[in-house]
C-alpha cells in the first residue's frame, strides 16, 4: 500500500507540474524560445528534479518544448503550419457541432453560454486579457459539451495548442475584442432561432479570423514564429 501511494504523489506531482508549465505556455507566460531549466523549474515548484523532466518530455511529445542538444531546452515557437492544420481541424469540428446545437440544445446548457457571454462582456471592458482567453475557451468547450462532445473537444484540445498560442497571442496584441464578443452573441441568437446554416457560417468566419491575424503578429514578433522553411 505505501509504495502504491508513493507511486500515486509521484505521479500526480508529475502531472501538477505538467499542467502547470503547459497553461503558462499556452498562455505565453512562458514566451515561445524561452530557455528552461530543470533545476530552476524544481526550485519554483518546490518538486525533484524527477517530475520537471518527466513533464518536459511530455510537453515535447506535444511539441509545446524542444529538447536541442548541446544547447538545451526551449519553449517551442509557434509552427505556422501547425497553426493552419489546427485551424482546418477546429472549422470542420466547430462548424458541425454548432449545427447540432441549434438542432437539441438544453435550456440550461444555453444558461451557461449566457453566462460566460456577461462574462466576456466584462472582460472587454476591464481589457482582461487572460480572462478573454479563458473564457473565450470555455465558450467553445461549452458548445462541445452541449452536444455530448466533451470527448471530442478534449481530443482536439490535445492538436490545437499551437493555434491556441496564436489566438492568445492576437488578444494580447490587440485589445479591441468586441468582434470576438459580438460573433459569440450572433452564434446564441442563431442556436436560439435554429437557424443552423447561419450559426455555421458565423463560427467559420469566426475561427478564420486568425489567417489574417496571423499574418499581421507574425511581421510584429517574427522571433515567436518558426519559419515558413522549418
Amino acid at each position: 500500500m505505501t509504495r502504491y501511494d508513493s507511486h500515486t504523489s509521484s505521479r500526480s506531482t508529475r502531472d501538477n507540474v505538467y499542467q502547470a508549465l503547459k497553461e503558462q505556455i499556452v498562455n505565453l507566460k512562458l514566451a515561445p524560445g524561452t530557455p528552461l531549466s530543470e533545476n530552476e523549474t524544481s526550485v519554483s515548484f518546490q518538486v525533484s528534479r524527477t517530475p520537471v523532466r518527466e513533464s518536459f518530455m511530455k510537453l515535447a511529445q506535444e511539441g509545446l518544448v524542444q529538447v536541442l542538444p548541446q544547447r538545451g531546452t526551449f519553449v517551442s515557437l509557434i509552427d505556422t503550419a501547425l497553426v493552419a492544420e489546427a485551424r482546418f481541424m477546429r472549422e470542420q469540428l466547430e462548424c458541425a457541432v454548432i449545427k447540432l446545437a441549434c438542432e437539441a440544445i438544453t435550456p440550461d446548457a444555453l444558461q451557461r453560454l449566457e453566462t460566460n457571454l456577461l462574462l466576456q462582456q466584462d472582460c472587454v471592458r476591464r481589457e482582461d486579457e487572460d480572462g478573454m482567453f479563458r473564457l473565450d475557451q470555455e465558450f467553445h468547450r461549452l458548445l462541445f459539451e452541449s452536444c455530448g462532445k466533451s470527448n471530442t473537444w478534449n481530443a482536439m484540445s490535445q492538436l490545437t495548442v499551437h493555434l491556441s498560442r496564436s489566438r492568445k497571442l492576437m488578444l494580447t496584441d490587440d485589445h479591441d475584442w468586441r468582434h470576438l464578443y459580438n460573433q459569440h452573441r450572433e452564434m446564441i441568437d442563431c442556436i436560439k432561432l435554429h437557424d443552423a446554416d447561419k450559426a455555421a457560417s458565423i463560427m467559420k468566419s469566426h475561427i478564420s479570423l486568425n489567417i489574417v491575424d496571423q499574418a499581421l503578429l507574425r511581421e510584429k514578433y517574427p522571433h515567436y514564429f518558426t519559419n515558413e522553411s522549418d
